[in-house]
């Protein structure tokens, strides 16, 4: 636990950007979406790809990486057959893949039986996905081996599932809210797969967000941070599964859904929460002194639905679903321009960054780049050829994006 304080009081600090050679979980180290390890082309031509490759199913969760090694979820619709899988993240060589026996999946049509993002530590990769019946939550380490399998119960939420785990010294963390107040936060031992700690909800609104890690003003000790529409903001003591505290900021009076994830910024939680043509607010929290959540700003104009904001060497992007972007001072909520991407669909995954620009898919498989600057700055765009809804990672010098049924490696250069 020492060592993971050390690593959150510096994500804190007020000049830090990321740098990280893995990409460990749905949208890297502590769900930033950025990572300033290597500089990528904005408009990428066929020598700028270390390779492509198709997938044996389909899918919108990303991928992750540890080392030379990618892993991600696949599923197949017919069979309901999910596929957990390994990949030699220089050459793209598929290492390993398991065929698990799962059901069919049911859910909204822009979800899949593979949405998650999977989480990976030193030790092992952990996926989940579910059925109606049966949300499961496994462990592999790094060459394949299964080490454990373990079923969370069903799964309420006409949607489907969707929600990715994270990884926390010891635990592996999922966000398991459900319609109707079914469901509950769960954290299980990661050596084990055996639940550690069950957190009860009162959730209207099945969620996808993943936590983030946030520390006490008080004792610096880390807490998970939740997002969700019922709820609010939900600070949890990881070490019980207790509520430290909450504090609900987003309207009940019309159906709303956390479908992205909240990030930190110094000692400010941002989240979004909304519902497809209702309204939809972005957010800024923070715990005081007396260990109370209060409100810093709200943001009730051009929020996005599905994907996730993104700090960039502090400025905010608020990068919609329909491709206009937002860029605030995150300590006010002050916009300082409003303009529009030249997307060819809408947007469902979200922005990531390697510190020079910021880089997103639209659902038609577009790439495109845009300055991350004071000033809107539109760089380039890659046409990728398939059907995407998810957040391109960044490690090891590789922009890795995982549109609907194939992979793709865009080669890094070094930053001097």
């Amino acid at each position: 636990m020492f060592l993971q304080r050390l690593f959150l009081l510096a994500l804190l600090s007020a000049a830090s950007p990321t740098f990280a050679d893995n990409w460990t979980r749905f949208r890297g180290e502590n769900g930033s979406g950025v990572n300033e390890i290597a500089k990528f082309p904005v408009q990428a031509g066929e020598a700028d790809f270390a390779w492509k490759i198709d997938l044996p199913a389909i899918g919108h969760g990303s991928p992750v990486v540890w080392g030379d090694r990618l892993f991600v979820l696949c599923g197949d619709e017919k069979t309901g057959t999910r596929v957990p899988m390994g990949i030699d993240l220089t050459t793209g060589k598929p290492l390993w893949q398991h065929k698990v026996e799962a059901g069919k999946f049911k859910g909204h049509r822009f979800n899949s039986p593979a949405s998650t993002t999977p989480a990976v530590d030193a030790n092992a990769v952990y996926f989940t996905w579910a059925t109606k019946g049966a949300l499961s939550l496994a462990a592999y380490t790094h060459e394949g081996k299964e080490l454990w399998m373990t079923d969370l119960g069903t799964v309420v939420g006409g949607h489907g599932f969707g929600a990715s785990p994270m990884v926390f010294g010891d635990l592996v963390v999922l966000n398991n809210d459900q319609e109707n107040e079914n469901g509950f936060l769960v954290a299980l031992d990661r050596n084990s797969g055996k639940i550690a700690w069950q957190t009860p909800r009162k959730s209207a609104r099945i969620s996808y967000s993943t936590p983030v890690i946030y520390a006490h003003p008080k004792t610096q000790e880390p807490l998970l941070v939740f997002t969700n529409w019922t709820h609010g903001f939900t600070a949890i003591d990881p070490k019980s599964g207790q509520v430290v505290a909450e504090l609900s900021t987003f309207p009940q009076e019309v159906n709303e859904r956390a479908i992205s994830s909240p990030i930190v910024w110094r000692d400010l939680i941002i989240g979004t929460c909304g519902f497809a043509n209702n309204p939809k607010q972005c957010v800024a929290v923070r715990l005081n002194g007396g260990g109370k959540f209060e409100e810093v700003w709200r943001i009730e104009k051009s929020v996005p639905h599905i994907p996730s904001v993104i700090v960039v060497h502090d400025l905010l992007y608020l990068w919609d679903d329909g491709g206009l972007v937002t860029c605030v001072k995150p300590a006010t909520g002050e916009s300082l321009w409003r303009e529009r991407v030249d997307t060819e669909g809408q947007t469902f995954g979200s922005p990531v960054s390697d510190g020079a620009s910021i880089f997103c898919v639209d659902s038609n498989g577009t790439l495109h780049a845009i300055a991350a600057a004071p000033e809107f700055k539109q760089l380039g765009h890659t046409k990728l050829g398939d059907i995407c809804r998810s957040p391109p990672a960044i490690a090891a010098g590789r922009l890795i994006i995982r549109t609907q049924s194939k992979l793709f490696a865009i080669k890094g250069s070094a930053i001097k």
